[in-house]
């Protein structure tokens, strides 16, 4: 398995299909690195998909639950979002408690998953997003960020850093204290 975002992204196949055709191809490569972290990928996924389905199940759908319980490619890449910050949170831990080598894992990891993800977003793009939501937003200071992520986020999700969103929304706003 290469590391081509295209050999990944076939068109008409599911994520959830291309990762499980993905962990195949790293059981017949004998690769256990892909194979450790598509393995992860495919619980978490499963995971997700079993706490739709109580859900659903405690709304009284109980027609098609194992059909409506399946996840959307969205709802795939808001597990792999979570997986990928989860390392990245990692990798800062590791490098903090003086373990490099754990935090290289980490961080090759998650970069591992982001093939996954769509195309990212340029902090240009980002910062002219944040700065079409204040003004819609009508938000003045750091006190309001909340009503501004809530107009961005969905916006952007899977297609940029949140943490690098929060980042940047604070210099905007800060900004506009000033101004």
């Amino acid at each position: 398995m290469t590391n081509n975002k295209a050999e990944i992204s076939l068109p008409g196949m599911s994520l959830k299909q291309q990762i499980q055709d993905n962990l195949k191809e790293a059981m017949k490569n004998k690769d256990a690195f892909a194979l450790g972290v598509l393995r992860m990928v495919v619980t978490s996924v499963k995971n997700k998909e079993i706490e739709k389905r109580m859900k659903l199940a405690k709304s009284g759908e109980v027609e098609k639950l194992e059909e409506l319980s399946q996840l959307a490619d969205e709802e795939i890449i808001g597990v792999l979002s979570t997986e990928i910050k989860r390392r990245k949170d990692a990798a800062k831990e590791f490098e903090a408690g003086g373990r490099p080598e754990l935090a290289e894992k980490e961080l090759k990891e998650s970069e591992f998953l982001m093939k996954y993800m769509p195309e990212q977003i340029s902090e240009g793009e980002i910062r002219k997003i944040i700065i079409e939501a204040i003004q819609k937003t009508g938000a003045v200071g750091i006190k309001e960020i909340g009503k501004v992520m809530g107009v961005i986020m969905p916006q952007v999700k899977g297609k940029a850093d949140g943490e690098l969103v929060n980042k940047i929304v604070r210099e905007e706003l800060g900004k506009e204290k000033i101004s």
